[in-house]
């Protein structure tokens, strides 16, 4: 007798051949791979995403012992694959594809099949049961009474007064809570392909890392920066980040020593207007709250504006005098 198994029913060591043929084929074939979870995942499941995914990515299981020794192997033609091997344990399998991961990732895990409590599994989510009217008769309210479930009889039937917290995510589901799902026909647990890790052109990371948008990676990208440029301003050590926070504290230094002396430089020549001319300021906050509203007051505030330019070349004038050392300050 011959064993009997998938490809064709040929024997086991042959078996092992042709699926190591494959795996190494799809590894050369397809530059992105999805490791998945299949816990809990029916054979008919499987062949639903099977067809759905078929001319856009390639699904392949098989034993962990076997994938392991053909990623060791090919390590030597790849190190980046080394990376995959941290994913291999467990019920798991490899989804490999060229194609967009986001999509196919959304695809496979939107094929979810409703599942009923099973006695001392972990529970994958929480479980309510709402308020509100059942169909078990007056003679069950004993039951609800032994979990703690507050009920009245109305009009025969037994209804629920509140809402019941049953079940938390990642705690071992009892025998009791079952058997109360079980009386409400409840399937309260959704079971699908589960995208664990992935493996982009050498890149291998989170899945949890396909939920990112342009948006949220735009701000952890802004956020790395601004540490960074922190980190560097604190150490004195000059990078690309901190280079233009270095500049700005420059600024900030020179107008408050301009500020404090004669000696008047055009950036500073601004402040120092401010400082001697509060309605000048005035004028420019309320033109910049404004948003250009006003034309008569647009004007005045331009016209204050470029009244003090005269007064810049004076100034730098007499800031020669103070390097000369001829006035006391």
């Amino acid at each position: 007798m011959t064993d009997v198994a998938a490809y064709g029913g040929t024997k086991a060591k042959d078996r092992k051949a042709k699926y190591k043929a494959t795996l190494i084929q799809y590894l050369g074939e397809y530059k992105n791979i999805l490791v998945i979870n299949v816990d809990n995942v029916g054979s008919n499941q499987m062949q639903q995403v099977r067809q759905k995914l078929r001319g856009t990515a390639s699904v392949l299981m098989g034993k962990n012992t076997v994938m392991r020794k053909v990623l060791r192997e090919e390590c030597a033609n790849n190190p980046k694959l080394e990376g995959v091997l941290s994913y291999v344990s467990g019920n798991m399998g490899f989804i490999f594809t060229n194609g967009d991961l986001g999509a196919i990732r959304t695809l496979v895990q939107e094929n979810r099949v409703p599942a009923a409590a099973r006695p001392g599994q972990f529970a994958p989510s929480d479980v309510f049961i709402p308020a509100g009217p059942t169909t078990l008769d007056p003679g069950q309210t004993s039951f609800f009474q032994a979990l703690n479930i507050g009920t009245k009889i109305t009009k025969g039937a037994i209804e629920i007064l509140n809402q019941v917290h049953l079940i938390k995510t990642g705690d071992r589901v009892s025998s009791s809570a079952v058997a109360l799902l079980s009386k409400l026909g409840l399937k309260p647990f959704f079971y699908s392909i589960n995208v664990t890790g992935v493996y982009e052109n050498g890149d291998v990371y989170d899945a949890s890392v396909l939920d990112m948008d342009e948006a949220s990676l735009i701000a952890r990208f802004s956020g790395a920066v601004a540490k960074l440029a922190a980190l560097s301003l604190a150490i004195g050590y000059p990078t690309q980040a901190s280079i233009p926070h270095s500049f700005a504290n420059a600024l900030k230094l020179l107008v408050s020593l301009s500020l404090a002396t004669k000696y008047t430089f055009e950036e500073s020549q601004l402040y120092r207007d401010y400082l001697e001319n509060p309605e000048l300021l005035a004028a420019a906050k309320a033109a910049a709250g404004g948003g250009g509203g006003g034309g008569a007051a647009g004007g005045d505030a331009g016209a204050a504006a470029a009244a003090p330019e005269p007064e810049s070349e004076e100034e730098e004038e007499e800031a020669v005098d103070m390097f000369g050392g001829d006035e006391d300050y």
